[in-house]
């Protein structure tokens, strides 16, 4: 009896950590390329655009109000949502550009 659990255990494939590893690493790199290297790469075209924002720009707010750039200062912008409002906001709460043919 001892003999045929012996055979048994000698006969069944054994797969060591590295065969293991091997698929995990796949799924990892897949991971990697289909879901953060693109939303890092939104992210620093995000940042470009923000960086080259000047007075005159009309944006978007991340709240969905829209302004023109009066001032641009090192951390902030000072917007102007309608005449004679002016707010000020924090460079990340921009989402976007508002292009001439969108308004």
């Amino acid at each position: 009896m001892n003999m045929m659990t012996l055979l048994a255990d000698a006969a069944a494939p054994q797969q060591g950590g590295f065969g293991m590893m091997i698929p995990m690493l796949l799924i990892l790199a897949i991971f990697y390329f289909m879901m953060i290297r693109p939303q890092q790469r939104k992210e620093k075209e995000r940042r470009k655009m923000i960086d080259e924002l000047r007075a005159g720009a009309k944006i978007v707010f991340a709240g969905g109000l829209m302004g023109t750039i009066v001032e641009a200062k090192e951390k902030t912008f000072k917007v102007e949502i309608c005449s004679g409002t002016t707010v000020e906001i924090d460079r990340g709460c921009v989402q976007g550009v508002v292009s001439a043919d969108a308004r």
